[in-house]
């Protein structure tokens, strides 16, 4: 139990406690607005950090400088800058260092993972995926099933939430995997729900699809850089996310991807062949014939984009700073009073605020997911208007999310003062 208040004193001794506190001044928050702006939108786009700039600015002063040169002279030479990412992402995501590399956007990694690892083989063909999944997500598993010559109406395996209930039982994925357990080619779930927050159980999913004989891969655009991943003990088979979200790395950032380590050494894995993906040893030879790096390396297929990079690399020197068990231990916190504050607005609104996402910490990371019955898109557009960047998810869902590096015990305070002010108007 806790002795917290609703209260702005309760707030600012709890940002005093805070051993966090102080990277929130390592980012740049919006002006845009007059009033105390509450940044709960993290979940969307994370905010800037201010090293962001020199990093960017130094790899362009390097390219005036060195021009093509820079790829070997520059102070973080190019051509390897991929490298820069490597330890820093492993530590992130629960994975060991040859498991991982950073390249591509989002999707684009999904997709060539997939062919990878979706390779349907007779009745073995059908793919499982949770029921309203990112609208990217089930584009992609769509068009792969299609590519293959196969039905999204028939073989692709939705597992939704039982009648009147929002997230998704762990034993109804379980009871589908093994309902259709000698047809289910491959199972690849959001880790994190975009929709209600979410966090599946990875290990258990993982540890069902592989005894049917399935892969196992995960979208973790909502998991990387909020929750505990354990990617390698677990044994998932693969994983990407983006860098936009939690990880702070501007709009359309670049992507991470992770593969087992059972898998990259096998050159018989069929993947679409680039030549960064090449053994670095005769890569510059250009031999005929691809010689995949036995690392996830070899799913890369171009250059790294330097310049995108640059801003990642800003962000994760924060996260190692920080510590993702230390950013974890303060997402709980913020998480649990953000929830204690709603809860205690309920007391007194004639308007119910239904929060969809568990209730168990171990099943939701900073994301707070809100049906606000009988005011939904107007109290949104309220709450905009009163300094809260928020986000809005038809049919009917506020989300929110306190983001431990940078929005603090105040934010959580002052966005309850504003809520309770918007469910009187």
């Amino acid at each position: 139990m806790t002795n917290w208040e609703f209260s702005l004193a309760c707030a600012k001794k709890l940002d005093e406690n805070d051993n966090l506190r102080s990277f929130r001044d390592q980012f740049h928050f919006p002006s845009f607005s007059e009033n105390y702006l509450v940044y709960f939108t993290g979940n969307s786009l994370g905010l800037q950090p201010k090293l962001t700039k020199s990093y960017v600015l130094k790899e362009l002063d390097e390219w005036a400088k060195w021009g093509v040169d820079g790829h070997t002279n520059a102070e973080r030479p190019w051509m390897p800058y991929h490298e820069l990412f490597t330890e820093k992402i492993a530590t992130l995501v629960g994975a060991k260092p040859h498991e991982v590399a950073v390249t591509h956007s989002l999707t684009t990694n999904l997709h060539l993972l997939m062919v990878s690892f979706y390779r349907p083989e007779g009745k073995r063909c059908k793919i499982l995926c949770e029921k309203k999944a990112f609208p990217s997500d089930q584009y992609a598993l769509q068009s792969q099933l299609k590519f293959h010559g196969f039905d999204p109406d028939k073989d692709l395996i939705e597992v939704g939430p039982r009648q009147g209930e929002y997230t998704i039982r762990t034993e109804d994925v379980l009871a589908k995997i093994e309902e259709y357990s000698d047809e289910i080619s491959l199972i690849m779930i959001g880790g994190v729900n975009y929709f209600t927050g979410q966090v599946f159980d990875m290990k258990k999913i993982t540890e069902a699809g592989h005894k049917v004989g399935a892969m196992v891969g995960f979208d973790l655009a909502h998991g990387a850089g909020n929750i505990i991943l354990n990617l390698n003990e677990w044994k998932v088979d693969f994983a990407t996310w983006c860098s936009y979200k939690y990880l702070n790395s501007g709009p359309g950032g670049v992507s991470g991807y992770y593969i087992n380590e059972d898998h990259v050494t096998n050159e018989e894995i069929p993947r679409f062949a680039g030549w960064w993906g090449h053994n670095k040893e005769d890569r510059f030879k250009m031999p005929d014939k691809f010689s995949p790096i036995p690392t996830a390396e070899s799913w890369q297929l171009s250059n790294a984009p330097v310049i995108s990079m640059a801003a990642h690399l800003a962000s994760l020197e924060l996260f190692e700073k920080a510590g993702m068990q230390n950013l974890r231990a303060k997402s709980i916190q913020l998480t649990n009073f953000l929830e204690f504050i709603i809860n205690e607005i309920n007391k007194d609104s004639t308007i119910n605020l239904e929060i969809i996402t568990p209730k168990n910490e171990a099943e939701r990371g900073c994301q707070l997911s809100i049906v606000a019955h009988g005011a939904e898109k107007k109290l949104f557009t309220e709450l905009t208007k009163q300094g809260v960047v928020s986000d809005w998810r038809e049919p009917n869902v506020i989300r929110i999310a306190p983001v431990p590096l940078y929005n603090n015990f105040e934010d959580v305070y002052r966005f309850g003062l504003i809520l309770q002010n918007a469910l009187k108007l």
